[in-house]
């Protein structure tokens, strides 16, 4: 029975009497007067303050607040009967006959399936009392449309406008209790507490600005409950409750709080900081109850028995251990946590969406609590078995002893003879039996046992052989874990091995409340609190004084994820550190004595850092912690890491390895960050790791840090990011680009580029130079060489060092030669590593550009005019710093002990670049007449190298078989040998058509792309497969991804989205989805507008995509498009099977090159053999590896004549 006509607030009439956050009836139950001093509007005024629109973010909200129920996270609850009525005070034996008869104020009421809960007005978002149907023991009428609601240890009265409306009421309220009886049933719900929803997660009580007695707090799921005191919550009566979908919490003073809604502020004090911490702990968790997702909990909940507790039985538990695949409650989970997650990983069904797999879900399903209690629940007695109510001490006893011990368990036939267990595991990971799998495993089977078969020897490599998906997920989430194990001997007596050794320290630290959030503010003397801390049998416990018995708190060991030792400056002590934990909380401590505080680090390291990975504990660290990590290319497994941060080293233990492994992060190749701050990319030349953040509390810590470390952290030489010789990459960038650019630019090194180009030169080489590409028509080489000379001049402690500077101008002075050099060499072997790196690669290049001064007019000696007071930072005053100078680049050979073999490789790759240079000033382009370059054979390897003159009218068919003719190899029927256009950064690689010009590619190749010859596998079955087909179109679905430059679609640069593409011989068509699609015209046609269309001869088509993108499949495509401005975009497309992406691209290969992919007839081109040595020097490479053209910038020898002048 609904009301559907309600009068609207003006039209009644109203008694106001005392408002207040109490009820009427208990103002009168206490005192009349008690409350009188408290304003009219209390909760506009005082206790709850209406938030400032300039302060609070208004949150989108339902346009009636009370639509939603009072205790249930469900969206909503049906609403039986809403409409005003008059109120009786709550009825009690000493409040006197007038008092209860006389006084009625109007309320608005409302009544659902759950809860009576009246309202001062129907525009209210919080209740003035609510009243659980539960409690409610019957409904009566009295005189004058009188009713009474009758509870167990209360009476309420109500009066309605008529008897009719009366009668309406009334049967309403009877059908709800009887419906609530019902339902209580069915349920089978315990007696203890009908009217709590749940186990509260934290209750207490706390002072409320406006109110002068405490009111008693509760938090449970996602609410916080208000009641007038202990009594009444135990009654299920309570005040009006918050929902914290809405809710956010604030820290306002030592003792305050405010919890915002978009209603009202509600102003809480609690006794200590402690306690607020405490409360403040368990409202962010009710936030985040509120804001998670049920998707994973219902889908778990499909099956009956992963609806109720695995341990307890508690309905609808929103946790997991995902190694034992049981459902768990709130309560058992944090008791899992305490056993470690060598026992059981904890995870949470509506926050770790990650986690949840397909595979992990469908597990679930086929263990889960039903097969979970089968095994380790099978001899449990009546008197020792769990309830929801049980105490956190019954439940870690009862834990311990049942997934620790194994004392409940049922025991498999071979438990206690090893061989056989092994063996049996062995058999079983290949049947789709899980149930006996989880049995041989839970009584002692190894999980990493020898299978006895090479090809796959372990448990998981026989599940992975035999296609078992699930037996492989089961394996992996328990490769850790640690069975419980019996002495066979004795099956009483049980026994299992203690990973860390006991660590013990105790002493007075500075502590503040933990929080849940990065401290971005400095914390003061005057906000730690002084506390005896204790740490001893894994738990690091603290206390107000060293008397006190009971701690304050404490946190365990096998809880703590992450230790950081923050610079001594950042807050109020010098000495502090931060213990991160696994349930997102930071602890600051602080200490007066540095080494008090290096002694408790090494205490609390030494305790949670397992036996494996102590190593790391061998040096000093400024963070130490466990991380999720992928290594290398293979995304398919995380696992598990130890790491430390030292400086800008990284040290690592991976899961793995038997020992550190060390990641020097200036020389990083790359650093970047994926997926919104959650996956850390770290490039080191062999190799890519990929750091996962779980939590992101001490993720963002590790970023900020690695990010700050792998970064120029000063201004020394050593400070700077460094390439793979140790040669800062600033210096290398411009040396480089000098060398590819200014080699013949008149005056170079002596003319000045503009002040304001130069200063953005260097500060962007500054701020990160491994992302900085100098490029020519973007920097002029005046202004790079400025901004080198600038960077050198700049050093604190010059490039030769203040202490060895005098030694160094003395040598100058020295007449002998030989004397002079080998005094050179012994104040070179003198430097540091990355000093003595810079010098040579400096002098190297200063060396080479002399050999050009009849071009660019800068001899030795005008070289060393400019550079002398540069790197002595005499600023002129010296003439003996030009003279060191120009002594080195004239003895630069010995010097430097450089071999023929390295000055050869040198002289022929600057000639090259020389050569070019010239015949494009002659032609008026950049890059004209023949092009020198190298091609790889196969594979980029230095014995696969092939240097080749590449005339303008050169095909890749003649370049191929120009290279199959130089190393004699013969072309078998059915080989397909094809030249390849790799570009390593983007991970992908493309087949040049055989009519295809290579000068063009050339020039538009990048310095980590180049050329390759080897067979392509995939083109007879692209030709069978042309062959079959009619017409020259394709179309269909592929997952698609934009480039992070923007094409105007106006998807998400973090994935992949399903999308229809038409291709056809003159454009590539995309579709958002499929709509009638007809025949027409012998050929399928859209009817509706493509969302993008590209002509096909402006696309290149690329095979592969780049590993850090996380493509969903391997079989991937790179498609770059250049527009008539010659602006470059990139997406990428991916599709279900290796076949159709051979498809897609043999269709590509066909429209883009007029119907052909392959030559009818392959046949050797005849054509005169390009010369291969420029009188007596070879033939070099103008693009390679880093470390090629680092090379480059070498002098030449005696013969510079061949240099200048090359024929």
């Amino acid at each position: 029975m609904v009301n559907k006509e309600e009068p609207s607030l003006q039209d009644v009439p109203r008694t106001v009497s005392v408002a207040s956050l109490l009820s009427e009836g208990d103002e009168l139950e206490e005192d009349l007067h008690y409350y009188e001093d408290i304003p009219n509007g209390i909760w506009d005024d005082v206790g709850l303050r209406s938030p400032s629109l300039s302060s609070i973010p208004a949150p989108e909200v339902p346009l009636n607040p009370m639509e939603g129920p009072p205790w249930t996270s469900t969206p909503s609850t049906p609403v039986i009967k809403v409409g005003w009525l008059d109120k009786n005070p709550p009825q009690g034996p000493h409040i006197s006959y007038t008092a209860r008869s006389y006084i009625y104020q109007k309320r608005w009421v409302r009544l659902d399936s759950d809860y009576l809960r009246y309202f001062d007005s129907d525009k209210d978002a919080y209740s003035k009392r609510f009243i659980p149907v539960s409690s409610i023991s019957r409904v009566s009428g009295v005189s004058d449309q009188k009713f009474e609601v009758i509870t167990h240890n209360r009476t309420f009265v109500f009066r309605a406008e008529s008897d009719a409306e009366r009668k309406d009421w009334m049967q309403a309220l009877q059908q709800a209790v009887e419906e609530q009886q019902g339902r209580a049933r069915l349920s089978k719900a315990s007696p203890l507490e009908p009217h709590c929803p749940g186990i509260p997660d934290h209750t207490g009580s706390l002072e409320l600005r406006g109110v002068k007695s405490k009111l008693y707090v509760v938090v449970a799921g996602d609410k916080v409950l208000l009641y007038k005191n202990l009594e009444e919550y135990q009654m299920g009566i309570g005040i009006t409750f918050i929902d914290m979908s809405v809710g956010n919490v604030k820290d306002s003073d030592r003792r305050s709080f405010d919890l915002t809604t978009p209603y009202r502020i509600f102003s809480f004090s609690a006794e200590s900081e402690l306690e607020k911490a405490e409360w403040l702990e368990a409202m962010q968790g009710a936030i985040a109850e509120a804001l998670s997702t049920m998707d994973v909990a219902e889908q778990i909940w499909v099956d009956a028995s992963n609806r109720l507790c695995a341990d307890c039985g508690a309905p609808h538990p929103d946790w997991a251990s995902i190694n034992l695949c049981l459902v768990i409650c709130k309560r058992c989970a944090g008791e899992h946590r305490w056993l470690g997650p060598s026992v059981s990983k904890v995870r949470s069904l509506k926050m770790d969406r990650k986690v949840w797999t397909e595979d992990l879900i469908e597990l679930f399903h086929h263990l889960g609590n039903e097969s979970g209690k089968r095994f380790w629940a099978a001899n449990v007695p009546p008197s020792e078995a769990l309830h929801p109510s049980s105490s956190p001490e019954d439940r870690r006893h009862h834990l311990e002893a049942k997934y620790r011990e194994g004392k409940y368990r049922r025991y498999h036939r071979f438990f206690g003879k090893q061989e056989e267990l092994d063996k049996a595991l062995c058999v079983a990971v290949t049947t789709t039996d899980l149930e006996e799998t989880q049995a041989l495993l839970g009584c002692g089977a190894a999980i990493n046992c020898f299978s006895g078969d090479p090809a796959a020897p372990t448990p998981l490599a026989v599940a992975r052989q035999a296609g078992q998906r699930l037996q492989m997920e089961f394996l992996r989430n328990n490769q850790t874990s640690e069975m419980p194990r019996l002495d066979p001997v004795s099956i009483v007596e049980k026994h299992y091995s203690v990973i860390q050794p006991t660590v013990s320290h105790s002493g007075f630290l500075f502590k503040t409340a933990s929080v849940a959030k990065p401290l971005q503010e400095r914390r003061a003397r005057e906000e730690f609190s002084r506390r005896w801390c204790v740490l001893s049998d894994g738990v690091l416990s603290y206390y107000e004084n060293e008397r006190a018995v009971v701690p304050n708190g404490e946190i365990r060991a096998s809880e703590i994820v992450c230790l950081a030792i923050p610079p001594s400056d950042t807050h109020g002590f010098d000495s502090t550190f931060e213990v991160y934990t696994e349930t997102e909380r930071m602890y600051l401590f602080a200490s007066e004595s540095p080494d008090l505080a290096r002694e408790w680090v090494k205490c609390i390291a030494k305790a949670f850092v397992p036996p494996h990975a102590e190593e790391l504990l061998c040096r000093d660290f400024e963070r130490l912690g466990r991380l999720s990590y992928k290594a290398g290319l293979s995304l398919q497994r995380t696992q598990e890491g130890w790491f430390a941060l030292a400086g800008s080293e990284l040290r690592a233990v991976f899961e793995d390895s038997p020992s550190e492994e060390a990641l020097q992060l200036r020389k990083l190749q790359e650093l970047s960050i994926e997926g919104d701050k959650e996956v850390l990319v770290l490039v080191e030349r062999g190799r890519t790791l990929y750091i996962q953040g779980e939590r992101k509390l001490d993720f963002s810590g590790w970023l900020g840090a690695i990010q700050k470390a792998a970064a120029s952290s000063g201004d020394t030489l050593s400070e700077q990011q460094l390439g793979d010789s140790d040669i800062p990459v600033i210096v290398y960038r411009c040396i480089d680009y000098i060398t590819q650019c200014g080699l013949t630019s008149e005056g170079i090194y002596r003319k000045c580029g503009q002040t304001s180009k130069t200063q953005r030169v260097l500060e962007n080489l500054r701020r990160d130079a491994r992302s900085v590409r100098l490029k020519e028509g973007e920097q002029h080489v005046d202004d790079v060489s400025s901004a080198l000379k600038r960077f050198l001049r700049d050093l604190p402690d010059g490039l030769f060092t203040r202490t060895q500077r005098c030694a160094w101008l003395d040598t100058a002075a020295i007449e002998n030669e030989e004397e002079k050099i080998s005094r050179y060499q012994e104040l070179l072997g003198l430097l540091p590593p990355v000093n003595r790196a810079t010098a040579k690669a400096l002098i190297s290049h200063l060396y080479c550009v002399q050999c050009f001064s009849e071009t660019n007019q800068m001899n030795t000696h005008n070289l060393a005019i400019v550079f002398g007071p540069t790197l002595f930072q005499t600023d002129g005053q010296d003439y003996k710093a030009g003279r060191v100078v120009e002594d080195l680049i004239d003895h630069y050979v010995r010097v430097f002990n450089v071999d023929e073999q390295e000055l050869r490789k040198q002289r022929e790759e600057i000639t090259a670049i020389v050569k070019m240079r010239v015949a494009g000033s002659a032609s008026g382009t950049q890059h004209a007449g023949d092009f020198i370059c190298t091609v790889y054979l196969e594979k980029k390897a230095t014995e696969t190298e092939q240097h080749v003159k590449i005339p303008a009218s050169m095909t890749a068919q003649e370049l191929t078989m120009e290279i199959l003719d130089r190393r004699n190899v013969r072309i078998k029927e059915k080989d397909y040998w094809t030249c390849f256009e790799v570009s390593e950064r983007e991970e992908a690689e493309r087949p040049l058509h055989y009519t295809e010009k290579v000068l063009p590619i050339l020039h538009s190749l990048g310095t980590d792309s180049h050329l390759v010859v080897k067979k392509y596998l995939a083109m007879e079955a692209m030709l069978m497969y042309l062959a079959s087909k009619v017409g020259d179109t394709k179309h269909g679905m592929m997952k698609f991804r934009e480039d992070r430059s923007l094409l105007g679609l106006g998807l998400s640069t973090g994935s992949f989205h399903d999308r229809y593409f038409m291709l056809n011989g003159s454009c590539l068509r995309l579709f958002k989805e499929i709509r009638n699609l007809k025949q027409h015209g012998g050929g399928l046609e859209n009817s509706h507008k493509p969302e993008k269309e590209w002509p096909i001869k402006s696309l290149k088509v690329y095979l592969g995509v780049k590993k850090k993108l996380r493509p969903p499949t391997c079989w991937g495509l790179t498609v770059v498009h250049e527009t008539e401005k010659h602006e470059r975009q990139q997406w990428y497309l991916c599709c279900d099977t290796q076949m159709e992406l051979r498809e897609w691209f043999a269709t590509f290969f066909l429209v883009q090159h007029g119907g052909t992919v392959w030559p009818s007839e392959p046949s050797r081109v005849v054509r005169p053999v390009p010369e291969s040595r420029l009188g007596s020097v070879s033939l070099i490479p103008l693009r390679g590896s880093e470390n090629e053209m680092r090379r480059s910038v070498a002098a030449f020898t005696s013969d510079l004549l061949s240099a200048q002048s090359p024929p």
